[in-house]
């Protein structure tokens, strides 16, 4: 029996391939290096649904727009519940306020996953939700959603690219968990909703938030390699290294490290971050040799969006807005398939007693 279903193939999909011995991540037919950085999020989702999801090859960029100020509609009236909550469970609370019956179902799944992000994060804060602009580049719109002021366009388009960047990435936990509640034919809205419950586990999406702590801790770049060096040795582990199926340098990591280093010179720390992940892939090196623990999506992830001004408690709605296109995608090609998901379990409970 494989404990975590490791290695065990559970469904078959034209959407995305993880290679983790080549450190390769294929969006449908795409290396991610041609995606990430190379086109917007609009575009990145398009090449995704297309063929699969009705009026893929429309304009994504309008339909996106017009489902913002729908969500809009049908969450503002939401804010007041947020008090107390925290973004990522303001955010649960606002998808599910989603009606599944509408005019265009996926679109309003991502434009509601734009406005719920936001709306969330901001009302965490104790901030009034800001309505969507639907002429805006989806990236540009969340981040003037999230901020109240206009991203210029180095902003958005370090946002475009993470945002493909989590666009898709295999049979993740998120993932299956929105395969098997759209293989109830529960709906495309259900579905998301499910995989924001999974990724809100620390072991999922909850990671990079963690990565920044570290950087507080280390505090001054000549710090890193003895503070890394010590942590190492009490036994934790170094947030933003090893991923459990890249056995190399996960592919994600590079596309947001140079998104990142455009935004170098502003207020943000990625300068230091880099002096940080050299110490730690040194010391790595020397404390586990034989074992390939390189730099992660979580790490860059960290130092991206805290230049872009999103406050660590936003990360995970930001990457639950990302991946949205993705849980669509996937959604519907299960419902296609005509099979709900129900797999075995091997009982190892208490038998009853035999009748004498």
């Amino acid at each position: 029996m494989k404990i975590g279903l490791d290695d065990v193939v559970a469904a078959e999909t034209a959407l995305s391939h993880v290679d983790g011995e080549a450190g390769r991540l294929i969006i449908r037919g795409h290396d991610l290096e041609e995606l990430a950085g190379r086109v917007s999020y609009e575009e990145a989702v398009a090449i995704l649904w297309d063929g699969l999801v009705p009026g893929s090859s429309d304009d994504l960029r309008a339909r996106f727009g017009a489902a913002r100020v729908r969500a809009f509609g049908h969450l503002a009236g939401l804010g007041p519940q947020l008090g107390g909550l925290t973004p990522v469970e303001g955010m649960r609370l606002l998808l599910s306020g989603l009606p599944d019956v509408d005019e265009d179902p996926a679109a309003l799944a991502v434009g509601g996953a734009a406005v719920a992000a936001a709306m969330a994060v901001r009302g965490a804060r104790g901030l009034a939700a800001v309505a969507p602009d639907p002429s805006a580049g989806h990236a540009a719109d969340l981040l003037r959603m999230l901020r109240d002021a206009s991203a210029d366009a180095g902003e958005a388009a370090g946002l475009d690219t993470y945002l493909v960047t989590v666009l898709d990435h295999g049979l993740n936990a998120s993932t299956f968990t929105a395969r098997v509640v759209a293989s109830t034919e529960a709906g495309i809205l259900s579905a998301v909703v499910a995989g924001l419950c999974a990724l809100k586990g620390p072991l999922h999406g909850g990671a990079p938030g963690p990565v920044l702590d570290m950087l507080d801790a280390i505090g001054l770049a000549e710090n890193a390699e003895p503070w890394l060096d010590d942590a190492i040795g009490r036994g934790e582990r170094l947030m933003g290294f090893g991923h459990r199926i890249y056995r190399v340098r996960d592919p994600r990591a590079d596309v947001l490290k140079a998104a990142a280093g455009k935004l170098k010179g502003r207020e943000n720390r990625i300068a230091f971050a880099e002096a940080v992940e050299k110490a730690a892939l040194t010391v790595l090196e020397r404390r586990k040799p034989g074992r390939r623990l390189d730099t992660n999506v979580e790490f860059y992830t960290a130092l991206l969006l805290e230049a872009l001004g999103i406050p660590r408690e936003g990360f995970t709605p930001l990457f639950g807005a990302g991946r949205t296109g993705g849980w669509v995608a996937h959604a519907v090609e299960q419902v296609k398939t005509g099979r709900i998901i129900r797999p075995q379990s091997r009982y190892v409970g208490p038998w009853p007693a035999e009748a004498a």
